[in-house]
């Protein structure tokens, strides 16, 4: 089976990271590959900007997909206290029951609707999901959950399938000596890594899932880094898709 790529971009909530991601979306449309827009609809300053909703109706004509990425990815505490007192606290959907992920998924979609956008496709902040959270999403229709090491696929013709695949991105940390010796080595080790990853992934016929973070854009060795990383999957022969039904990775 050919290998699968997906692309996905997350933490857009200013207008000010339109450039460099609206350069990272013309260079993929370069290659023929559309992108996953993880979307947060709420914001510490309250509703996502004008111009980055104008930005993502525009991109979704083009053939992206518009994902639910949480509501405003509040942390939920855990109860317990680290050193030095402060609160430990987890992703905003990585702990939730049932109920309270349900209500939240609500006011999440709200949100989604008054931006004129729509979308089945759900990816929790840092991707992580509770089990309430998979059961909340069933329960309100959502098609597919990405989380952190797989793709469910919650109804439709492939309901039940689950696609074991890792998200690949610059999350890894780097050798502790590339650390110490210059930044620079850090992130020309990063690079290496994700290249390494997404060809070892692609020709064994997987599912690459490249996550690219709007901060990611503001290093242009890592921008270079998802590009080559890009090229090297399509080399192998990876189909371009997204986490939209039903252009999504089919199970190995």
């Amino acid at each position: 089976m050919a290998a699968r790529l997906l692309v996905s971009l997350s933490r857009l909530t200013t207008a000010d990271g339109l450039a460099p991601a609206v350069a990272l979306a013309a260079a993929l449309d370069a290659r023929g590959v559309p992108v996953s827009q993880l979307f947060r609809p709420r914001t510490t300053a309250g509703t996502a900007p004008p111009a980055l909703v104008e930005w993502l109706h525009e991109r979704r004509a083009a053939g992206d997909a518009v994902v639910l990425h949480g509501y405003d990815h509040t942390p939920d505490p855990l109860g317990t206290w680290r050193p030095g007192g402060m609160l430990a606290r987890k992703a905003e959907f990585a702990a939730l029951p049932r109920h309270e992920a349900g209500l939240r998924l609500i006011a999440a979609r709200r949100a989604l609707t008054a931006a004129g956008l729509r979308t089945d496709v759900f990816v929790p902040p840092r991707w992580l999901a509770s089990a309430g959270t998979a059961e909340a999403l069933c329960e309100q229709g959502f098609g597919v959950l990405a989380d952190d090491g797989c793709v469910r696929f919650l109804r439709g013709p492939f309901a039940g399938t689950v696609v074991r695949a890792r998200v690949l991105g610059f999350r890894v940390a780097p050798e502790r000596r590339a650390v110490a010796e210059d930044r620079r080595a850090a992130e020309a080790w990063r690079a290496r890594v994700l290249l390494a990853e997404v060809s070892r992934t692609a020709r064994r016929g997987g599912v690459v899932r490249i996550a690219v973070r709007a901060k990611d854009l503001a290093q242009p060795v890592r921008r270079d880094a998802v590009l080559a990383a890009v090229d090297a999957a399509l080399a192998l022969g990876a189909e371009p898709v997204t986490y939209r039904p039903p252009a999504v990775p089919q199970a190995a």
